[in-house]
């Protein structure tokens, strides 16, 4: 198998099987963002303590790679200090630029490596991420 149809296979999977997908109870933090050029939106919710992301959810409507990002980033994120989660959205925005970059906190992450060949769909993939900064960029000043 080559490794671009693992990594299709992969993003199918978080796709069609999204992880974390759903709404909290009152009291998250939740950061709604849209790409206006595709129509791609996002709504994140975060379970926040202590300077940590307890839990992840979020729901929306896009293509395969803005919602398999969003699945992937938060089953990455779930129990990481603030610090760790934003160097993660960093590396993530390494790959988007071409950089090599590995995870090793979520090896299916690397498998969005190939949307940097195709500019119009970064937005795409960066999407909630973007909301992950936000939502703790939020937070971080409180603590």
């Amino acid at each position: 198998m080559q490794l671009d149809d693992l990594y299709r296979r992969v993003i199918m999977d978080h796709y069609k099987n999204p992880r974390n997908r759903g709404t909290m109870e009152e009291g998250a933090v939740t950061v709604s963002l849209n790409n206006p050029t595709c129509g791609d939106r996002i709504s994140l919710q975060l379970q926040v303590e202590d300077g940590k992301v307890l839990d992840a959810k979020f729901t929306g409507e896009g293509c395969s790679i803005s919602m398999s990002s969003a699945s992937m980033m938060t089953e990455a994120v779930k129990g990481m200090e603030f610090e760790k989660a934003l160097r993660m959205a960093e590396k993530f925005s390494s790959l988007m630029k071409g950089e090599d970059v590995e995870f090793e906190e979520l090896e299916d992450i690397e498998a969005l490596s190939g949307v940097n060949k195709f500019p119009a769909r970064i937005k795409c993939a960066t999407l909630a991420w973007n909301a992950l900064r936000k939502g703790i960029e939020t937070q971080d000043g409180k603590h």
